[in-house]
């Protein structure tokens, strides 16, 4: 029943399984919350690892961590494997695991750089509206004209900050550059840090090698991102998870439809993603979840209803594991209808009713056959995981991580002169060479009135309108310059 080229998900009238020569063609998990849809996740991350191939997925409740561990023979799991037909096949066994956490206390942690985030993404992860989407693009054209360096938030932040010093400069080249943008952003930015979000920013930036290693046993390590702290922000952890998807389609070489995929991503909360995205980040999904597949990656999203996911993405999804979803209301009984036209009929049974009556770990399946058909839908027992249900200890996940391959890679930050000390540097030069300037013009001056004072000559002495009106401009100036000087140099003192 256990095939070296598939991966074996359960059993409708026939075993049900997924080739790996299509794994990457992506997917679809679907179901209404408590259906078993994070147990399909395991079973398919751990049927992928199993095959010698890495595996990226989101744990949102902490539930999936328990994939670490080898399950426990539970009377339950028995029966099923028993019912299913796997018997003495049923192996309990944990698989090679890497914790991962942005905020780097249940797992190491995932960085990356604002440079490499870029304005698109970053728009979309500060709700930013057009026109300050506009003054972010203008920043980073401006930090790459410069050869600045944007790694963390504070070189953002100080990268605003002379973009609004020298607005008047830009935005003869550029456009508009209102303050009011520059201020609505930097908010944007304080509430984003104030969810944790500065924590994704820095060096060392995440290496998408390491999310695609296998063990000495030719396993696939499945690297698990702690997500329920995340969860709290779902914009920050859809961009993140989008970010991550980018950096995959940018980085990886063309291979074409290989014999199993390099990578397998698993995009948990899917509906996140798409929930109030413009029509332009949902085609740069949509283009990158089409042309990722060459490079041997497999996207699975997981989600409650396929109408979560957009028709144009949807259409990319060959494989589906579609749990029970019910049917009250009439928003509901159209969900369920819309779910059962995305299935390949079974004469055996109406798709759509069945939907409604599937129990705890029974799912309609279908996959990718010979020449990329979808099968017949099957009305499918699940196969029960090899790795525990459930959470595992702190403890325990203190151990996967005393021998994780990573470990001591990015537990700690690095912060390297960027655009914040080189702004920083700017400024002070640029304020030291006024003062040396005025007070070469004070010696000039004094120099001159001991001349004048020497011979006989017309006064030069201002009224006291001029004397009132100099006074004010070097007020204001010296004002200005300490400022800008505070805004920029206060953080670097505090990082210091």
């Amino acid at each position: 029943m256990l095939l070296d080229d598939k991966i074996y998900l359960g059993t409708s009238t026939q075993p049900e399984y997924l080739s790996l020569r299509y794994g990457n063609r992506h997917g679809l998990v679907t179901g209404a919350t408590g259906t078993g849809k994070t147990v399909s996740l395991q079973v398919l991350a751990e049927g992928f690892s199993r095959a010698g191939v890495p595996v990226f997925c989101a744990d949102i409740k902490g539930d999936l961590s328990g994939i670490a561990v080898a399950g426990e023979p539970k009377e339950p799991l028995l029966k099923r494997a028993q019912e299913i037909g796997l018997g003495e096949q049923y192996r309990f066994e944990a698989a090679p695991v890497i914790f991962w956490d942005l905020f780097g206390k249940q797992g190491h942690p995932m960085r990356t750089t604002v440079s490499e985030m870029g304005a698109l993404l970053l728009s979309r992860m500060l709700e930013l509206n057009d026109t300050q989407e506009g003054v972010l693009n203008i920043a980073f054209r401006v930090a790459d004209e410069d050869g600045l360096l944007l790694l963390d938030l504070k070189d953002l932040r100080a990268l605003l900050v002379d973009l609004q010093q020298r607005s008047s400069e830009i935005s003869t080249t550029y456009g508009n550059v209102a303050p009011q943008s520059i201020g609505a952003i930097q908010r944007a930015l304080l509430v984003l840090e104030e969810q944790g979000g500065a924590n994704l920013f820095g060096e060392r930036s995440l290496e998408i090698a390491d999310l695609m290693r296998t063990g000495t046993n030719g396993r696939g390590f499945v690297s698990v991102l702690a997500a329920d702290e995340l969860m709290r922000s779902p914009r920050l952890y859809a961009t993140f998870l989008l970010w991550l998807l980018s950096e995959l389609f940018e980085d990886l070489p063309e291979v074409g439809d290989p014999e199993k995929p390099r990578l397998v991503f698993f995009f948990d909360e899917a509906h996140l993603l798409f929930d109030d995205a413009p029509k332009a980040l949902i085609d740069k999904v949509e283009q990158v979840v089409r042309l990722v597949r060459s490079k041997g990656v497999g996207v699975y999203f997981v989600t409650q209803n396929p109408a979560d996911v957009p028709e144009t993405v949807l259409a990319q999804l060959g494989s589906r594991v579609q749990h029970a979803l019910r049917a009250y209301t009439p928003r509901e009984q159209k969900a369920v209808k819309v779910a059962a036209e995305t299935f390949r009929p079974n004469p055996d049974f109406a798709t759509e009713e069945v939907i409604t009556q599937l129990g705890t770990g029974e799912a309609l399946v279908s996959v990718l056959e010979d020449k990329g058909i979808p099968s017949v839908v099957g009305r499918t027992l699940i196969r029960p995981p090899s790795g525990r249900i459930g959470p595992i200890s702190p403890q325990e996940r203190q151990a996967v991580m005393a021998t994780s391959p990573v470990g001591g890679l990015y537990d700690q930050a690095i912060d390297r002169e960027s655009a914040f000390e080189v702004l920083a540097r700017r400024t002070r030069d640029k304020q030291l060479a006024e003062e040396r300037q005025q007070q070469e013009e004070l010696e000039a001056k004094t120099a001159s009135r001991t001349y004048a004072e020497a011979r006989p000559r017309r006064s030069t002495r201002q009224t006291p309108g001029e004397a009132a009106m100099n006074s004010l401009a070097r007020t204001v100036a010296n004002q200005l310059g300490r400022a800008l000087v505070r805004g920029i140099l206060g953080s670097l003192k505090r990082g210091r």
